[in-house]
């Protein structure tokens, strides 16, 4: 069965779904950024974020799956 979540989620258009997951993408590269950030001060936050992002390509996914398999 379904969590009322999911079902409010699945009833939204394809292109909102896609919007609320690539938020959600960015909150988690935004948090590994800082935690990067943190441990390596001096680094400006966006070259970080360039070099955790840069081997998986424009697409938010693709970010997300390449930081996953990473960890």
């Amino acid at each position: 069965m379904k969590s009322k979540e999911a079902t409010q989620t699945s009833n939204l258009p394809l292109e909102e779904r896609i919007k609320q997951l690539r938020a959600e993408i960015d909150g988690v590269i935004d948090a590994k950024t800082a935690a990067v950030a943190r441990e390596n001060p001096g680094v400006p936050a966006g070259v970080i974020r360039n070099l955790l992002t840069a081997r998986a390509g424009a697409c938010a996914c693709s970010q997300y799956l390449e930081l996953a398999r990473a960890e």
